[in-house]
Order: structure tokens, then C-alpha cells, then sequence
């Protein structure tokens, strides 16, 4: 499994974990990458947080945590449509990923790690800048279907 963060600007830090992941993984990973991840972007505080619905994320722990940490947080109701940037991203980011012949795991992640860190700073800021416009489609659609 993969967890992963943008800004404007560039990439944040890619996590690569072997096996299946819960609430306190995602919880210690949250610990010692999002402050960090926050820094190395220069935001300092000053992002907006978003996760998805998936139990994983939205366990009481933390909940917890995102409040003292998250000075602003984005929240999506059930059945929202997917307006997530990081999934635009990764529709690229796998093209070239592809391109490498891939023996085994090992590799696999040393290619992750240098395609992510390959990506451009146009990208991450055209994605960022993309979501102002989903959101009003989407309220425009009251919440159903959109292009995105």
C-alpha cells in the first residue's frame, strides 16, 4: 500500500507499506509524516487535510489527531463524489511507473520513490488549482456525478 500528500508547490513524502494497513498504522504514519510532510512543503500548518470515508481514517484516534493537528480540514459526506486530486495524479504517475521493467518489490519501490520525487511542480499546482472548479461542479450537480 501506498499513502501519499501534495501541495501546490510539489510532492509531499510517499509511504510504502508492506501488508494491510488499520486505524493505528495509518495513525503512526499520520505522526511521522504529516508535520514533516507540512514543513518540507512550507505550509506550516497552513493546508487543508483530506481523506476519504474509509473506516481506517475516520476511527476516533484519528479523529483526535487531525483536530489538534489539522487546523482545516476538507470532510466528504458518503457516497461523495470523487473529487480527489491524488488520484488524477496517480493516473500519470503509474504511466511512468510503467515504463520500468519491474523484477520485484524491492524495485518496485525505488521506482516509486524516484518517479514521485520526478514529479513537477506545474503538475501538483494546475491539480491544486483544479479542485476550486470540481467543487463548484459538483455543488452544481447537488452532489451527484460530475465530469471528475
Amino acid at each position: 500500500m501506498v499513502l501519499d500528500c501534495m501541495a501546490s508547490i510539489r510532492v509531499g513524502n510517499l509511504v510504502l507499506l508492506d501488508g494491510i494497513m488499520n486505524h493505528m498504522i495509518y495513525l503512526d504514519i499520520l505522526h511521522n509524516n504529516l508535520k514533516e510532510s507540512a514543513k518540507n512543503l512550507g505550509l506550516d500548518g497552513n493546508f487543508i487535510f483530506k481523506h476519504d470515508n474509509d473506516p481506517k481514517y475516520t476511527a476516533r484516534k484519528v479523529k483526535m489527531l487531525c483536530l489538534f493537528h489539522c487546523k482545516q480540514q476538507l470532510h466528504t459526506p458518503p457516497q461523495y463524489p470523487d473529487n480527489n486530486v491524488l488520484e488524477n495524479l496517480w493516473a500519470t504517475f503509474e504511466i511512468e511507473v510503467e515504463k520500468h521493467k519491474i523484477r520485484n518489490k524491492a524495485y518496485l519501490k525505488q521506482v516509486l520513490q524516484e518517479e514521485w520525487g520526478k514529479i513537477s511542480s506545474d503538475t501538483t499546482k494546475q491539480l491544486v488549482e483544479s479542485v476550486l472548479q470540481c467543487l463548484e461542479d459538483i455543488i452544481k450537480a447537488k452532489g451527484h456525478a460530475t465530469k471528475y
